[in-house]
């Protein structure tokens, strides 16, 4: 349950991302509700994940997922960047995520 809760909880933070860059463009009802909902909704989720795995990897997972989200989020809707550096150190991050999973 612990792992859902994260998971979900870093798909709320790309919400909430998406959120901000689209409020931060164009202030509508909608977008604000994307950006402080989103963001709202994954720290209530990441605070549950609590009950069930320890705070250093849950906090650590779910910043690694929601960074990887973001990033690639960013790259195929709003035309970031998608050099080979980038998608390197993206591979890093999930890898690092995946270790962290790993051992815990």
């Amino acid at each position: 349950m612990g792992w859902f809760l994260v998971v979900l909880a870093a798909v709320m933070e790309t919400v909430g991302v998406v959120g901000l860059k689209r409020y931060s463009q164009r202030r509508t009802v909608l977008n604000a509700l994307a950006f402080f909902g989103g963001f709202g909704a994954s720290f209530a989720l990441l605070y549950q994940s609590f009950r069930y795995l320890q705070l250093s990897v849950a906090y650590a997972v779910w910043i690694g997922l929601g960074t990887a989200a973001a990033v690639l989020v960013n790259m195929l809707f709003f035309g970031e960047s998608r050099s080979s550096a980038r998608l390197l150190s993206l591979g890093v991050i999930v890898i690092g995520v995946v270790g962290l999973k790993a051992v815990s």
